[in-house]
């Protein structure tokens, strides 16, 4: 994902350059404090603070946090079908603590307490429906600042224009003013395309790949309750792995 910024950033800058025009005739602090901090206050207008602080989480999760290891989770879902196969549910309890994935954890524990298939299917996808619905309200955080963003540029630009018609005796400063206003568009536009809606759609990508693997969990947790053979566990998780190459 930095990457991809990266890249915008600099095939934006190269284009700038080959027009002749200086980079440095775009760093107008004017147009970064209307742009950044209208974007930010109109942000914290339409989102709840909550919201705002699980986006927040959400946004450094893309940056920091690595893919899941599916294969070794389907192992370690195996490893633990063996001892409740032979001494049952209640043998993965000093286990569960040890478990490497956060979901895995939650519905070990619910295993516990509802050793039953169907009522214990119903509480994970009922789980499952919610983390969903805090993924998408994580990326519609960042698609409404995106959609705000172009338009308080535009004011911005409307800012700098008011600027220049009280120079407007001044031909040459007129040409250079009105050109110094539309920086602001170009900051709006930038942040939006650039950084928030790519990460609205970023983080929309994460939550379909981590619902999967809550999925594969679901089944493979399933599996143990059932007391499956884990040569048949394996076999019916290994879909997950396949969809995801």
């Amino acid at each position: 994902m930095l990457a991809g910024i990266g890249v915008a950033i600099a095939a934006i800058a190269a284009g700038i350059a080959a027009t002749g025009i200086g980079l440095t005739y775009f760093l107008q602090p004017t147009g970064v404090l209307i742009v950044l901090g209208g974007t930010l206050g109109v942000t914290f207008i339409t989102t709840p603070r909550r919201a705002l602080w699980n986006t927040w989480r959400a946004v450094r999760r893309l940056v920091w946090e690595a893919p899941v290891d599916r294969s070794a989770l389907i192992d370690e879902m195996m490893t633990l079908s063996r001892p409740a196969r032979s001494r049952g549910m209640l043998a993965l309890e000093p286990m569960i603590a040890s478990a490497s994935h956060a979901f895995l954890r939650e519905a070990l524990t619910l295993a516990m307490d509802l050793p039953q298939r169907d009522p214990l299917r119903a509480a994970l996808e009922t789980k499952l429906r919610l983390r969903e619905r805090q993924g998408e309200t994580d990326a519609k955080t960042l698609e409404v600042a995106g959609g705000f963003a172009p338009t308080i540029g535009v004011l911005g630009t409307v800012v700098g224009l008011i600027e220049v018609l009280r120079q407007f005796s001044n031909v040459a400063g007129v040409a250079a003013g009105v050109g110094t206003a539309f920086v602001s568009t170009i900051y709006g536009l930038g942040l939006a395309n650039v950084i928030l809606l790519p990460a609205a759609h970023r983080i929309r990508a994460r939550v379909a790949e981590a619902f999967e693997v809550d999925e594969m969990i679901v089944e493979g947790v399933i599996a143990v309750v059932d007391g499956l053979h884990p040569a048949l566990m394996k076999e019916r998780l290994n879909a997950f792995v396949e969809n995801a190459r």
